[in-house]
């Protein structure tokens, strides 16, 4: 089915919101919120769009954004640790971060990195810094990551978190066009219960999973 759920594939989903520039679903299975591949932006179009960014390791405040994540990981991860920084962009520095500590990390971009071998490997760390809510096919890809962690390790996502707090219509997330799946807690422990994992939230958008 078109509407189907790109996450866990239910065909169990319900309109949830529209405007002028894209539909959105709702499943009430996972409660993914997402919108259906013909108002995705061409692979061009989103490259583009990732060309504008300017993100760099030199940037104070862009460290203090990734720090969100760098801290919980490092607090739970073994000296000698092997990571994957996955969707690192075109300026990678959570992956500076945690080499500046002495830990490995290789590079993930479909765009700025495409090294296949990636998918080869195993990990102790893998961290998904604002990709989840970009991928099209998130279950599929998120479980992938997921199934690349030696016994122990951990993936972190960050990602808005989709809750009954947000008003939909003007929450400024959904208006970037390559935003296409929105996330909400109950979804990440669905993702959880899915894998086996252990789940563990820090603060609003960061989500630890453990193998």
């Amino acid at each position: 089915m078109a509407n189907q759920c790109p996450l866990c594939c239910s065909n169990q989903t319900q309109p949830y919101f529209k405007n002028n520039d894209a539909s959105y679903f709702s499943c009430t299975r996972c409660d993914l919120v997402f919108t259906p591949k013909q108002f995705h932006l061409s692979e061009a179009a989103e490259k583009t769009r990732y060309d504008s960014h300017q993100n760099n390791p030199k940037d104070k405040r862009y460290r203090e954004f990734l720090s969100q994540v760098f801290n919980p990981v490092v607090a739970c991860i073994q000296s000698g640790a092997k990571g994957l920084d996955f969707g690192c962009g075109p300026g990678p520095t959570l992956s500076v971060m945690f080499e500046e500590q002495g830990y490995a990390v290789d590079l993930f971009d479909k765009f700025y990195a495409n090294d296949q071998s990636i998918f080869n490997n195993k990990y102790d760390f893998i961290t998904a810094t604002e990709v989840a809510e970009h991928l099209d096919n998130p279950g599929d890809e998120l479980s992938r990551l997921f199934n690349m962690l030696s016994t122990g390790g951990v993936l972190a996502v960050m990602t808005k978190i989709l809750d009954e707090q947000v008003d939909f219509k003007s929450w400024y997330y959904k208006d970037d066009p390559t935003h296409i799946c929105f996330f909400s807690q109950n979804t990440m422990h669905h993702l959880a219960k899915a894998w086996g994992a252990r789940i563990q939230f820090y603060g609003n958008d960061v989500i630890l999973f453990f193998k």
